[in-house]
């Protein structure tokens, strides 16, 4: 029955979406060519002179067309006698019928010739003797054909991820293809990889568990994956692991499959780590060991000649470290030129005919900039910092060497300041921001990317491919839509725009701060009710997730916990933890008997995030990813992961017992009732005695203050709290306190005069307790724009007044980018730099209600230097004061850098002078290209500090 109620579920589920080619199958449909209809399905065409790695993807088309209809498709390499309608896929010179039809030009093969990994999809009517109709799928080479054809599975409802992420494969009883489609697609960047890496403890258990290592077995699967995606371009797992020494059948495969195959950045010559490792002699230095490693790179190249290739140049040190410090740049051009020759005897090729790449990683790049140079003809690899911000693009000159740049960036890392490598920490957005400025700078020849462990890192990688396919394709207003058609094809349409909203949401979350280094201090405890608010968020988005997962189809529900509700839980629930472990210190500070209900959440959480991890891997599509998610996330004391996952610290509270309670130094006649407010860490009874004071309520917010009123003994005790105003109301305003209770502090804002009022509160408490609590109240007018509120004014990027750019730019808001709504950024990236007068500048009107020196603070995504020159520069002013011009990379100190990529943000402020109350105009002027704002905050006075920032101030329109 339970498999009944399953199938029912996948024939009633929504059309799956494509993510890139607009859709062009029908699905129920029997018009057209029929792909499949009352039981039957269109024969599959091949030539059997076709590339073997063709006719693997084409068996598999055979087999996604069977899961999908119930009926797979007749195989067929010779003649077809029949009437009806037939697929036909092949590559351009091995399939005659393909060979025909483009030279009698029924198929649009002219704009295959010659390119790279180009196809076309097309209809054509009376393609050959016996057949109506055909959807042909045209190859310019052997991958432009499998991208075809796996273009046609993932139309029809076949997920990239039906395997990795057990994502269902719909059924559908009809599948036809419109008369007049034609879908013609090249690539935009020409090798297009991802990189394995950090693959212990969890892909590295898995894989021996599952195929006994990364073996041929392993890479099968995973080739497959990338070609559904259309990546081309791997490099291996290598931290225990020899792609061609563990399986002498792996190389092959690659090759058989169409994946190009390389080693990492620090792995030269088509050899790995492991390989000099296990069979290596003497040191890892050129200088005095070079001939064993001459022999141990032409062993490499040996093992590889038939293959398709792009080889990695040049050395690093053993182990992925900087080389000695007697290297020099002589020495890395000696190593570079005595490897060409390697390539020139061993393939018997000259060496600008073998596609070579030359990592600039790290220290590698110093090297460059102080003048080291190879041939023309080799790839320049440019790499981020590791934490998602590009390093260095080509600069106009650079970009005419014809051997091209690419890029090299980061989903996963180990290393300073902070190793990250258990949950997906990328935003789309930022993978769009940043590569985007690949893309126009010319670094477009190759982008690979660090997928760790690859499992949680599926949505990004998946983008990454996508942009990577088509950056026109993908501009940055499209990123919504992209994870909506994401949601709809893996889950349907019905939840797609709140799976989408989730994912988008949780990807925000863990990018404002990496979750291996939340601190217990990270969101602040006291100011604007930070701490509270990002765990109520988050925990409000795992919630969700929880109820979406709980309505979809059961034969859904493994691929949801994988791809979303895992990793929204487990996030959740490890940024609870360690605020609440935050909690636990600051209620023992105040002495509250809540003190331990935090230290025993602190635990249940713990507790928690194993049990999360148990059903990942025990209780999802059985069994099937035991290892994954086994990395250890808790407990960092450095930059490197601990052995074991450690608890966050807590502190337990000795509570007294009634009659235990002594007044210190007799100031206060009861040590029973504690009383904190909203805004302040200390809390009475305190000493020396302080005014206690809420933050100002304000007729632009209208929202609601609150105090504590918290027992630091173990018998309850009875409050009243008297208003000295009647317009002042609080929602208990008399009770018993057993642990804690929060009191709301508001105003009737019809009642209220006008100006600025202040009020109290009295707080009756045991034993003649009293306590009074300050209650500020503004109700003052306002112009237009936003409004100072607390004596800060906070301003999202996108909600600019006013925007102006001159001829050939524009401002581009990038949805969903940054710690809090968006970003904003000037495009073209790569445009020349501009002047103040040039007018590239956004406008935003404010509301201060005194004059006298403000401070503004800008916030940008942490863009590095990746010109080389001057730093990067922007300006602001306030009214038609003077320019100041900041120049972000002035600090080119590594603390610098550190603080900015833990935060993901870089902040910088400036100081103004406003000569009046009222209303103001706060312009930020664009200097340079490549910069993204995401606020503005204004403080005038009342700015206290916090991780994110105030809330957004009030908006309101002007008179």
């Amino acid at each position: 029955m339970a498999a009944v109620a399953t199938l029912a579920c996948l024939l009633a589920a929504p059309a799956a979406q494509a993510l890139g080619t607009a859709q062009f199958v029908q699905l129920h449909s029997r018009e057209g060519v029929i792909l499949a209809a009352n039981g039957r399905t269109a024969p599959l065409l091949v030539s059997e002179g076709d590339f073997p790695g063709v006719l693997r993807a084409a068996r598999d088309l055979q087999g996604d067309i069977g899961k999908v209809s119930g009926h797979k498709p007749q195989w067929v390499t010779g003649t077809i006698s029949m009437a009806g309608d037939v697929i036909i896929a092949g590559t351009l010179g091995r399939h005659d019928v393909i060979d025909r039809l483009a030279r009698e030009g029924r198929i649009d093969a002219s704009k295959l010739a010659g390119q790279w990994e180009g196809f076309v999809i097309q209809t054509v009517a009376d393609p050959m003797p016996g057949v109506k109709r055909a959807v042909v799928i045209a190859g310019s080479d052997k991958r432009g054909t499998i991208y075809g054809i796996y273009t046609l599975s993932e139309q029809i409802g076949v997920s990239p991820w039906h395997w990795w992420a057990d994502v269902p494969i719909p059924r559908h009883r009809a599948l036809s293809v419109p008369l007049g489609t034609r879908i013609t697609e090249k690539p935009t960047v020409q090798y297009r990889g991802i990189f394995l890496n950090d693959e212990a403890p969890a892909l590295t258990n898995w894989a021996k568990e599952r195929f006994g290592g990364f073996n041929r077995r392993f890479y099968e699967k995973l080739f497959e994956l990338m070609l559904r995606m259309r990546a081309n371009y791997l490099w291996p797992a290598m931290w225990y692991s020899s792609f061609y020494d563990d399986d002498k059948g792996n190389g092959e495969l690659a090759d058989t499959m169409g994946i190009v195959m390389g080693t990492s950045h620090h792995e030269p010559m088509m050899r790995a780590q492991q390989e000099w490792h296990r069979h290596g002699k003497g040191p890892w230095d050129y200088q005095r060991n070079g001939e064993t490693l001459r022999e141990f790179w032409a062993g490499g190249l040996r093992n590889t000649r038939d293959y398709e290739s792009v080889i990695t140049m040049a050395m690093r040190g053993d182990g992925d470290e900087p080389m000695s410090e007697s290297a020099n740049v002589g020495l890395l051009e000696r190593i570079v030129a005595d490897q060409r020759e390697l390539i020139r005897k061993e393939w018997q090729r000259e060496p600008e005919k073998v596609p070579q790449l030359w990592a600039l990683y790290k220290e590698v790049q110093d090297y460059y900039e102080k003048g080291m140079r190879v041939p023309d003809d080799m790839l320049l690899l440019w790499c981020d910092d590791n934490w998602g911000n590009i390093r260095r693009l080509p600069t106009a000159e650079e970009r005419k060497r014809s051997g091209g740049a690419g890029v090299y960036y980061h989903f996963d890392y180990v290393g300073v300041p902070r190793s990250y490598k258990w949950l997906n920490v990328t935003q789309i957005g930022k993978v769009w921001e940043q590569m985007n400025l690949a893309d126009e700078f010319g670094a477009d020849r190759m982008w690979i990317v660090n997928v760790g462990d690859l499992k949680p890192m599926e949505v990004p990688t998946e983008f990454f491919m996508a942009y990577t396919w088509n950056p026109a394709g993908w501009p940055a207003e499209s990123l919504p839509g992209y994870l909506r058609q994401w949601a709809a094809r893996e889950f349907g349409a019905q939840h797609a725009d709140r799976i989408a909203q989730i994912v988008d949401r949780y990807t925000r979350y863990n990018a404002r701060r990496r979750p291996e280094q939340l601190a217990p201090d990270t969101y602040s405890l006291a100011n604007y009710d930070e701490a509270e608010r990002v765990v109520a968020d988050y925990n409000a988005l795992a919630d969700e997730a929880r109820r979406i997962g709980q309505a979809l189809p059961p034969a859904m529900r493994d691929a949801y916990f994988q791809l979303v509700e895992y990793p929204v839980l487990a996030s959740a629930n490890a940024l609870d933890m360690v605020v609440s472990a935050g909690r636990n210190q600051l209620y023992a500070r105040q002495g509250r008997v809540t003190t331990n209900d935090m230290a025993a959440r602190v635990r249940q959480l713990f507790s928690r995030d194993a049990e999360l991890t148990r059903r990942y891997q025990q209780g999802t599509s059985n069994g099937k990813w035991n290892h994954m998610m086994s990395q250890t996330r808790f407990g960092y004391t450095n930059w490197d992961q601990p052995y074991r996952d450690v608890m966050p610290a807590v502190a337990e509270l000795r509570v007294p017992e009634p009659g235990q309670l002594a007044a210190p130094n007799g100031i206060h006649p009861s040590d029973r009732m504690g009383v904190a407010v909203q805004g302040d860490a200390i809390a009475w009874p305190v000493f020396p005695i302080r005014q206690l004071a809420v933050p100002a309520l304000d007729i632009h917010e209208k929202k609601a203050r609150h105090i504590d009123l918290f027992n630091r003994g173990s018998a309850p005790f009875d409050y009243t709290i008297a208003a000295s105003q009647p317009w002042l109301k609080v929602s208990h305003a008399a009770g018993t306190v057993r642990k804690e209770q929060r009191i709301a502090v508001d105003v009737d804002w019809n009642a209220v005069p006008a100006g600025i009022s202040e009020a109290e509160l009295v707080v009756h408490g045991p034993d003649k307790a009293r306590v009074v609590v300050k209650v500020p109240v503004h109700a003052r007018t306002a112009g237009r724009g936003h409004v100072e509120t607390g004596g800060v004014v906070a301003i999202e990027a996108e909600h600019y007044s006013r925007s102006h750019a001159p001829a050939g730019r524009r401002w581009q808001t990038i949805p969903g980018f940054g710690h809090t709504l968006s970003g904003v950024t000037p495009l073209p990236a790569a445009s020349p730099a501009l002047t103040a007068q040039d007018g590239m500048r956004l406008e935003y009107d404010v509301h201060l209600f005194s004059a006298g020196e403000v401070k503004l603070h800008t916030v940008l995504s942490p863009t590095l230097k990746f010109q080389t020159g001057a730093g990067f520069r922007y300006a602001v002013s306030i009214d038609d004061g003077p320019l100041q011009e900041v120049n972000v990379h002035a600090d080119g100190t590594e603390d610098y850098w550190r603080r900015i990529v833990s935060d993901g943000v870089a902040k910088f402020v400036t100081t103004h002078k406003v000569d009046r109350p009222g209303t103001h105009t706060v312009k930020f002027w664009m200097l340079d290209p490549g910069l993204v704002l995401q606020r503005l905050v204004i403080d005038a006075g009342g700015l206290r500090p916090s991780y994110l920032g105030p809330p957004e101030s009030p908006r309101v329109s002007g008179r």
